[in-house]
């Protein structure tokens, strides 16, 4: 997976738990036990790593709140496959979202990595697409 350059959906979740006093270490830590030793800066996660720790600090926190979020992820993930679709992408091959997605003046990264601002700017700028080639 991609690099993570985004950490709002990390402090969005740490912010609301308790931290028994230093803040900062406890964000080392909980970074160290998800890189198993590796590192303990949130910069250095990979993608997959990042991801997993979130979502286990969201159950946590939220557990129904988790859920949500999964929901509108999948609400706009499915939004902009349909408009994809719609210009004619084979949207039941990977590959082929992946590749025209990664286009810089589509979104310049692969689907699976866009996040819910960039899937719902995608969605827009597929929708404008596809009734410009409409008219």
């Amino acid at each position: 997976m991609g690099e993570v350059t985004n950490y709002r959906r990390f402090y969005a979740v740490f912010n609301k738990m308790h931290h028994g006093g230093d803040a900062d270490a406890h964000k080392c830590q909980l970074v160290q036990q998800w890189t198993s030793g590796r590192t303990d800066h949130l910069r250095e996660m990979t993608a997959v790593e990042y991801g997993e720790l979130c979502d286990a600090l969201e159950r946590i926190v939220d557990p129904r709140g988790h859920e949500r979020w999964r929901q509108e992820q999948k609400r706009l993930r499915s939004s902009a496959l349909h408009q994809l679709q719609k210009y004619g992408v084979d949207t039941t091959d990977w590959n082929r979202v992946n590749a025209f997605c990664q286009d810089p003046r589509i979104a310049g990264k692969a689907f699976r990595d866009l996040d819910f601002e960039e899937l719902a700017a995608l969605t827009r700028k597929m929708r404008a697409i596809n009734h410009k080639n409409e008219n």
